[in-house]
């Protein structure tokens, strides 16, 4: 996964967690405006999701942070 992908999604992971606590849930479409402006990248985030790690639509922010930064 590209680092600047790696890097936005921690941002807004962390973020969400921020604003609504550390049971915020969170899909990879949190990670991109409601419009289709990055489609590789919305493809890359989506491939990682789905394909590489089979996670639910939802997943819990800090979940998806320490598989960020254990570099899956």
């Amino acid at each position: 996964m590209q680092e600047s992908l790696r890097n936005k999604i921690a941002e807004v992971c962390s973020k969400k967690i921020a604003q609504k606590g550390d049971n915020v849930a969170v899909s990879f479409y949190a990670f991109f405006a409601n419009k289709n402006n990055e489609p590789e990248l919305l493809m890359e985030a989506a491939t990682w999701w789905i394909e590489t790690h089979r996670l639910d639509h939802f997943e819990k922010a800090h979940k998806i942070i320490g598989m960020i930064d254990q570099g899956l």
